[in-house]
């Protein structure tokens, strides 16, 4: 099933120069008892924190970042501060950014000591001829671009650790191991978000801390140009969120993207069909955050819930995690 309801899910009417934003912060099984309210929170708050930029006259570019940003520094979500452990019992991180304008990308995959990676992601798209660096090459250009070294306590979550613990113990179910911010048991995810400026210019940014247990060296599909993110002002920004492997193979940013430019779907048909057609029929599920040349936007999922917020330009934040919201 895919959630497509109003501005917490579906698409919401463009105004002709108006800007738009929507985030996620990772889609999964998440437990109705939950306290949701944190989450809201947190949501509201990086969303206001892309809408600061936009409302200036900012562009997409600036206000992806600084949602993506708020994100990080929360340790709600599977990214930055939040992220969560390798098997190692260490964070590798990755992120990326894309701007629809120009359709430069940068990305970051494997770093281990950076508290923002979606702004050394940044960095690499506009310091460097590179679209990713990986590993300790994305740390040593870290250093150099003045970047400062974050010490491994930041990263550390009594949290996270008790998942990556119970995950050792076997105590996790399959589904778990694409784990994120959501329920303790069965989760997937990342953070991301998506904009169009007063322009018309898009943009989206990704970050994640992967999954927990994972291999280390592990890259999902969030670094990835096509699969986890895409912008290209005409058709689309998508930033996406769930189980890694499958939204590569099915490479769901740029899949939505084509059934916009080459098959004229709308926004709404693009997103539900990729998901259902593309992720849903390999065994994959997730989500997106979409918004289209036009600034209509879209935030679908498969999953039973889904971290998201949206503005749109002269109306509130609103945020969201199930399909009734």
């Amino acid at each position: 099933m895919v959630s497509v309801s109003g501005e917490n899910g579906a698409a919401a009417g463009a105004m002709s120069g108006a800007y738009v934003l929507a985030i996620h912060g990772g889609a999964g099984a998440i437990a109705a008892d939950r306290n949701a309210a944190p989450y809201h929170a947190a949501l509201k708050l990086a969303a206001a924190e892309g809408e600061f930029v936009l409302a200036r006259g900012g562009s997409a570019l600036d206000a992806v970042v600084a949602a993506v940003v708020a994100m990080e520094d929360c340790i709600l979500f599977n990214a930055g501060r939040g992220s969560v452990y390798t098997s190692d019992f260490r964070q590798e991180m990755d992120a990326i950014v894309m701007d629809g304008a120009r359709m430069t990308a940068g990305a970051v995959t494997g770093v281990r000591t950076v508290t923002h990676p979606v702004l050394l992601a940044r960095a690499v798209m506009e310091q460097t001829a590179c679209v990713m660096l990986a590993g300790e090459g994305a740390e040593r250009f870290a250093r150099e671009a003045g970047f400062a070294v974050t010490a491994p306590e930041y990263f550390a979550s009594p949290a996270r650790l008790e998942e990556l613990r119970r995950a050792k113990a076997g105590n996790l179910d399959d589904d778990s191991i694409l784990a994120a911010p959501i329920d303790p048991d069965t989760k997937v995810g990342t953070v991301g978000a998506v904009a169009r400026d007063r322009l018309g210019n898009l943009a989206s940014a990704v970050s994640t801390g992967g999954q927990t247990n994972k291999w280390p060296g592990r890259v999902g599909d969030t670094p990835i140009v096509g699969a986890g993110c895409y912008a290209d002002n005409r058709s689309v920004a998508v930033a996406a969120t769930g189980s890694g492997e499958h939204i590569m193979r099915a490479v769901l940013a740029r899949d939505i993207a084509a059934r916009i430019e080459y098959a004229g779907a709308t926004l709404v048909d693009a997103a539900r069909l990729a998901l259902c057609d593309m992720l849903k029929n390999i065994g994959g599920r997730g989500g997106v955050v979409a918004i289209d040349h036009a600034g209509n936007m879209t935030m679908p999922f498969t999953t039973s819930g889904m971290y998201r917020a949206s503005v749109r330009e002269n109306e509130a934040i609103v945020s969201a995690i199930f399909f009734d919201a």
